[in-house]
Parts: C-alpha cells; sequence; structure tokens
C-alpha cells in the first residue's frame, strides 16, 4: 500500500487541490511571463547606447566656451573611471553585482517584507542591472507590475552585455544632482576634476548620492553628505575592497567642494548665445539640446575674456566719473545675518576670487575714508583710496539715511548695515580682504573684433553683463553712427576723383527749407569745436572730424550716391537721404558699421562676417563647414558648404587713401590716444548729437575691433563724453591685449599708389625740400591737379547755401 493510498480522505483532498492551485499559479505565472514579455522592449538597443549628451561650442583653440544641453551628461568609458569609484558604488549600491545573474533575490526579498510591511512600495531591492533597465527601459513608476519587468530585463540585459558593458550604461546614466548625468559630469560638478583624477574621499561621495542626490548633496548638507560617506566606506571595507585605516584616512581627507568655473563660459555669453540661436534654426532643439552637436567657432578666447573686461573696466570708469549713486539698500541686523548666511552657502559651491564682484555689508568706518565691511563670513576692508570717486565717506549708524553724490560733488553716507557692492582685489592668507567700492554701471557698451582678410569674428561683447540683458547690442541695436560714418562718406568722395589734398572751406552753412506744414525752418550745423578753420584739406578735415566740410563733400558727390556706396561697402539699414548723413544721422548696427569698416582695411573686398566654423555630429561626422577641404569626397547627404563670397566693392586704391585717411586720425587728431598701441593704426572716432553715442572703430592690418558706449533709453552721456574719451580707452585696453604677439604690420599699399610732396595747409604740389612739405598719397594719376585754397574760395557763391531737395 502506497502511502498515497493511505492519506484520509481530505488529506487527498488538500492534496489534489494543492496541486491544483500550483499548477494553476504556475500556469498564471507562465502566462504573465510571456505576456509582459512580449510587451517588453528589446534589450538589443543597449548595445548601441546613445543618450542624450552635451552639446559643447568651441573656440578656435578648442576650449570649451558653452554647453547646450537638456541633461548635463558627458559619456566616458570605463577604462577612465577610477577603480575605487567602480568599487564604492557597487558597496553602496549592489554588493553581489558582480555574482548575480540581474537579480539578487535576498535584496528582493528583504525589499517585500519592508514593502509589505508599510502597505506599498517604500524600498526598491534593485541591483544596479535592473536600475539600467528602469532608467532605459521602463518609466520611473513605483509598482509591482514595473519591478516584474524589471527583473525579466535584467535577467535579458545580464545575459547580453558583460558586467563591463553594464556599469559603463549605468555609471554614465545615473543622475547624481545639481544637473549632473553620469560620473564624468558629477566630477566636474563637484570636484572641479575630470573622473580619472577623483581620489577615494571623492569616489565616495559620489557613490553616496544615488539614493537621494538633494539631500546628501555637499552643496546643500555637508554633514550628511559625509554620513552617507561614512556609510559607503564601512560598506567597502565590508565587501574587503579596502581596509579599514584606507576607509578611515579616506573620511578624514578634508573635501574641496566646488564646480569647474570656466570663465570662458560667463565671458562668451552673447556670443555662445547668437551661436545657440543660429544652431537651432538649423538643426532643430532636439538635435541641440539632446544630440551632442560640437560646433567649432572662430572666437579667439583670449581676445574675448580681454573684450569683456576692457568693457566692464571702461563701463565703471565712465559711470565712477558721473558719481556715486548710494548702497543697494539697508538691512537690519536680523536681515544682515540672513544675507550673510545665503552668501555663505552660495560661496561653498562658487567661492569670490580676485577681480570678482560681491555684495558686501557695511559694519563700520575708520574716520579716514575707508569702510569695515563683512560680506559671507569674511571680514573686508575698502581702504580711501578705493573710495575717492564716491567723495568722502560718511558712516553715520544703522538706520541713518543713505545717500550718493550722483553728480561726482560732496560726500557719500553708508550708514552701518550699508548692503553695497565691492571688487575683490586679491585673496588673502589671512585677515580682512582688501576690496574696492563698486558699482554696476547704468550705461552699456558693447566691443566687436573680426579679422579683416578672413571675416572672421574673433571677439563678441554685447553689453555689460549677460545676466543683467540678454539684449546682444553688437547685433540687434540701431544707433546713430555720428562722425563714425565719416570715412564711409570720404571713401566715396575719393571715388569721384576727390583727393587727400582737395580742399573745402570750414565756414559758417546755413540751409533753409520748408516743412510740410509751409514753415520756413533753417539748419545751420556746427562743428564740435563751435570754431572755423576756413580752407582745409579732406585729410585735415577727417582727422580733425570736421562737420562742415563733410557736409560740403557730401554736397559734392550727391547723397544719393553716397547712400548707394554706403550699402556696397556693408550697411545694410536703410539709410536718410539728406545731407545729415554726413553726421552719421541714420541708425545701424555696430556689425554693420564694422563690416564696412573692414571693406576698407581688407583693399576693398568685402567679406561677410562669420564666427560658426565647423558643426560635427556626436560620431565625429562633419555636417557643416566654411572650408572646402572638410570635404575631399564632395558633400554627402546631410553636409553642407557654407558660402563666403568675396566681393570686390572699391578698388583697392580707394581703400588704401580711405585707410591712410584714418591713420591720420590716430597721429593727428581725434583719435590721438590710439597712439599708446605702438603701431600703424587707422581709426574714427563717433559722437552723435547731445552726446548720446560714442564710438570708436579702428583697426591693424590684422584685426579690426568696433567699441560703443550708450544708454539703452537714449540719453547723454554727459559733458565731454565723445568716442575718444567714452569709447576709445575701451578699445586701446583690449587692442593692447589682443595684437601683443602679433608682429607691427603696416597697412599694404597698392603699387600704383603715387606718392607726392604738398603744402598740407593749402594742397598745392610743392618741392620735397621746401619747408612743411608733407608726402601726401594719390591714386593714380589724381596728384598734379589738386585744388588750392584760392580755388576753393573761388567755388564759395554765398555765405547761405539751400537744400532745394534734389540731392
Amino acid at each position: 500500500m502506497t502511502l498515497f493510498s493511505r492519506l484520509p480522505n481530505w488529506g487527498r483532498w488538500l492534496l489534489y487541490s494543492s496541486a491544483a492551485v500550483f499548477s494553476l499559479a504556475a500556469c498564471a505565472l507562465l502566462g504573465a511571463y510571456l505576456y509582459v514579455a512580449s510587451t517588453l522592449p528589446k534589450v538589443d538597443t543597449l548595445a548601441d547606447y546613445r543618450p542624450p549628451v552635451v552639446t559643447r561650442i568651441l573656440s578656435d583653440n578648442g576650449s570649451t566656451i558653452a554647453e547646450i544641453y537638456e541633461e548635463r551628461r558627458i559619456v566616458v568609458p570605463v577604462a577612465r573611471m577610477p577603480r575605487r569609484l567602480i568599487e564604492a558604488f557597487v558597496a553602496a549600491e549592489d554588493s553581489n553585482f558582480f555574482q548575480h545573474r540581474g537579480i539578487d533575490l535576498v535584496s528582493v526579498l528583504r525589499a517585500a517584507m519592508k514593502n509589505l510591511m508599510a502597505g506599498g512600495v517604500v524600498q526598491g531591492g534593485s541591483t544596479i542591472t535592473q536600475q539600467v533597465a528602469k532608467s532605459l527601459l521602463l518609466t520611473p513608476e513605483r509598482s509591482f507590475e514595473r519591478k516584474f519587468k524589471e527583473a525579466i530585463l535584467a535577467y535579458r540585459i545580464e545575459n547580453r552585455l558583460s558586467k563591463e558593458e553594464i556599469l559603463y550604461l549605468y555609471l554614465n546614466q545615473i543622475f547624481l544632482g545639481h544637473g549632473a548625468y553620469g560620473v564624468q559630469a558629477a566630477a566636474e560638478n563637484y570636484f572641479a576634476k575630470n573622473v580619472e583624477q577623483l581620489t577615494l574621499a571623492e569616489c565616495s561621495i559620489l557613490a553616496g548620492l544615488p539614493r537621494a542626490p538633494s539631500r546628501y548633496s555637499p552643496y546643500q548638507n555637508m554633514k550628511l553628505a559625509k554620513d552617507r560617506q561614512r556609510y559607503v566606506l564601512d560598506r567597502m571595507v565590508e565587501e574587503e575592497y579596502i581596509p579599514r585605516p584606507e576607509a578611515e584616512a579616506a573620511f578624514k581627507t578634508p573635501l574641496v567642494i566646488r564646480s569647474r568655473r570656466v570663465q570662458s563660459m560667463n565671458a562668451a555669453a552673447f556670443f555662445s548665445e547668437q551661436v545657440r540661436r543660429d544652431l537651432e534654426a538649423s538643426y532643430g532643439r532636439e538635435l541641440l539640446y539632446r544630440g551632442g552637436l560640437e560646433v567649432h567657432t572662430s572666437l579667439n578666447l583670449a581676445q574675448q575674456v580681454a573684450a569683456q573686461k576692457a568693457v566692464r573696466d571702461n563701463l565703471r570708469e565712465y559711470d565712477k566719473r558721473h558719481g556715486y549713486r548710494g548702497p543697494l539698500g539697508t538691512l537690519d541686523p536680523a536681515a544682515e545675518a540672513k544675507f550673510l548666511q545665503e552668501q555663505t552657502e552660495e560661496f561653498i559651491k562658487d567661492p569670490p576670487a580676485a577681480g570678482d564682484l560681491v555684495e558686501a555689508v557695511v559694519t563700520g568706518g575708520d574716520g579716514r575714508g575707508g569702510i569695515s565691511v563683512r560680506f559671507s563670513n569674511h571680514q573686508g576692508f575698502i581702504e580711501r583710496k578705493e573710495t575717492a570717486w564716491a567723495g568722502t565717506i560718511q558712516v553715520p549708524p544703522r538706520g541713518a539715511t543713505a545717500s550718493g553724490n550722483a553728480k561726482g560733488v560732496g560726500s557719500s553716507r553708508l550708514p552701518v548695515g550699508s548692503r553695497i557692492l565691492a571688487r575683490v582685489l586679491e585673496q588673502p592668507a589671512a585677515g580682512p580682504w582688501p576690496l574696492a567700492l563698486e558699482q554696476d554701471p547704468e550705461a552699456e557698451g558693447v566691443l566687436l573684433a573680426l579679422d579683416p582678410r578672413s571675416g572672421l569674428i574673433k571677439a563678441m561683447v554685447g553689453g555689460y553683463d549677460f545676466r543683467r540683458s540678454q539684449f546682444n547690442r553688437v547685433l540687434q541695436a540701431r544707433r546713430q553712427p555720428g562722425s563714425a560714418m565719416k570715412p564711409l562718406i570720404y571713401a566715396a568722395a575719393l571715388d569721384k576723383g576727390f583727393t587727400p589734398a582737395t580742399v573745402f572751406l570750414d565756414a559758417p552753412l546755413i540751409f533753409r527749407f520748408r516743412q510740410p506744414n509751409g514753415v520756413l525752418k533753417e539748419w545751420a550745423p556746427q562743428n564740435y569745436s563751435r570754431e572755423f578753420s576756413g580752407p582745409t584739406t579732406v585729410r585735415q578735415a577727417l582727422a580733425k572730424s570736421n562737420n562742415i566740410v563733410t557736409i560740403r563733400i557730401l554736397q559734392e558727390i550727391g547723397v544719393r550716391y553716397a547712400v548707394d556706396y554706403v550699402h556696397q561697402l556693408g550697411i545694410t539699414s536703410p539709410l536718410q537721404e539728406d545731407l545729415t548723413l554726413a553726421l552719421g544721422s541714420s541708425a545701424v548696427t555696430p556689425l554693420e558699421l564694422a563690416t564696412a569698416y573692414a571693406t576698407l582695411a581688407n583693399g576693398g573686398i568685402r567679406v561677410t562676417p562669420t564666427y560658426i566654423t565647423q558643426v560635427r555630429d556626436r560620431d565625429g561626422r562633419i555636417l557643416e563647414s566654411i572650408d572646402p577641404v572638410d570635404f575631399p569626397a564632395g558633400l554627402q547627404a546631410g553636409q553642407r558648404l557654407v558660402e563666403r563670397p568675396r566681393t570686390r566693392a572699391i578698388s583697392p586704391e580707394t581703400a588704401y587713401l580711405a585707410t591712410s585717411l584714418m591713420e591720420s586720425v590716430v597721429r593727428n587728431g581725434t583719435g590721438g590716444r590710439a597712439q599708446a598701441l605702438g603701431r600703424p593704426v587707422a581709426a574714427k572716432t563717433g559722437t552723435t548729437n547731445e552726446l548720446r553715442d560714442a564710438w570708436f572703430v579702428g583697426s591693424v592690418p590684422q584685426l579690426l575691433a568696433l567699441t560703443w558706449v550708450g544708454f539703452d533709453q537714449e540719453r547723454s552721456l554727459g559733458h565731454l563724453e565723445t568716442g575718444g574719451h567714452a569709447a576709445l580707452p575701451a578699445w586701446l585696453a583690449f587692442m593692447q591685449e589682443a595684437v601683443a604677439t602679433m608682429p607691427v604690420e603696416n597697412f599694404p599699399v597698392p603699387d600704383n599708389i603715387e606718392f607726392q610732396a604738398i603744402d598740407p595747409d593749402s594742397g598745392r604740389a610743392i618741392s620735397e625740400n621746401a619747408g612743411g612739405a608733407m608726402i601726401e598719397a594719390f591714386a593714380p594719376g589724381s596728384g598734379p591737379n589738386q585744388s588750392t585754397a584760392s580755388e576753393a574760395l573761388g567755388k564759395i557763391r554765398d555765405f547761405f547755401r539751400f537744400d532745394r531737395g534734389d540731392e
């Protein structure tokens, strides 16, 4: 008799029932598996791991100047990752990773018990492989169904990929806080390092982040971060990855938490934003933000940094000439304590360095004009010489009225608790930080530098601070160029047969005209000096920025002709067709004006300014380029050669003569301060009515730069704030840095240019040996027939000239 036959009836029934239930459960489980398995994504796609990655914008030497992304991820191979980093993550997240086949049953059972006790999903038992499945193949919701799918996929992944390949996916995909995806981005974000440079102490900090990146962030809470680090190190000891003494040493190692500070990303913000706009228009948002493009540009990083510094320093100096507007505000003791605490937390991630601007709170004065301040958890001191521009400094008790010396006279009152702006002069080893009193300028400025021969833009600063205003004034602002328009008018006159020695009469002009309402009105233009010089050569007139002579020249050549000529040089904005064109009354963008000047500096050849030189996809395939050499086999699908036409706009002789005239602006005229560059410079100042705009455009043969200063809401810059005073200093500061390593060159002279000795005042041809003779340049055949001063006087028929509107 068998054991089964000896069972009572109820025992047999129970056994049958159990077998039936088990069979049904097995069938149900098999059915569920087959159903779920059929709906799961293919793990084969993981072999071609292509996550969203960063698009990088590079300078002309390959330095990163901007990153564009939705997820800041920089994919690195496992070979670059330190062994200790891998061990730290495995010990903390999945200690049996190298033994299991995707599912760790012990961890699953432990998590299941906790979830049952909690009545819901509160803890995962996910292995690293399961986390890869969840992150790359599934949605992130917490449910038993998702965990089931996760387990199936993890098993399949383990059968398809090696452990190293799984770690590659995991350590590049995982979110580690503060916008960092993957260990390379996290290494940069927390330690300003590449992943291969991480120490054990740093590796254990990163390995503690996946559980709760915000909670355990060393930026947010160093104590919790250290607690989590201790847990990771203990787990590494338990798993016998490191001995206890090494763990203790790592825990005691001081941590320097700082993000990788890339000065170029701040310095090139206006430029990078324009590149971003162009890329999005060409390639779409999806590819730009997720596709990992590599964008090469013409921007010279050293020149860009120098340009931004020149613009900012110049605007601050301009602002100081007009006085101190007073503190940013005043704080009571409670508000002061909160402000300093928040500042301390902010500086943990980005501590101030020499040259940085910081907000500080006044704590007292020394009675001699010096100011004691606090910022973050630091003491600072501002010496009297660093506050002199704000007048006599008074530091009354907290609660007193604050004031500045806004017109540049009198004293400034900074009560205790005043919040001020200061510049860090240096970071001391001990003692108070030396600071300088500053204020953000209200005026704006730009600087644009380009190679006039190639049209490649080397530096672009569109305003004082991109964070304050994203309006790129280089490309988007249309302002009156004032006298900066004159060289273009003079070039047009040279092409009409006038010469640098042609004489015009600098004498009063009055124009009478009827307005549409029938009222007779007069226009009597003036020179900036309010004086007249009588007979004046073309060279002298441009050097001194003579308004009257320029208007007479425009009368002679005709307004319509001049408008067409200026457009040919590179100005695209509509121009007012009247005699005010001579004084720069029509608004243009700085880019247009620089393009026109570059045409003159480039021997009369107009080149369209360019800044994107090459774009590659994430695999290194060239998508577009300005260089045909990049496409040796011809253009393939998805590739584009960016055409850069070179157009002969004017003759090389005229271009040289116009450039030669502008050299006199620097040698003998309104641009004299540019002589400090110590090499040949062709330039022109520009100042508009009521001193609303100040310009300086100047070049050496290898580089052209333009600077502008003004207010967005147009108003006067103030007394004496001309182009030579308000704009030229920024140009000079930039160019001294930019051309320091460039050889000194003269502007090339066309072979057929003729040189003759003339009297510089009358324009007459005289002997080279005559006293006061100067050598003048002429277009071929134009030298012998010079207009003399008496001939010019004979042309003046009337003191009053009428504008009949037919010019």
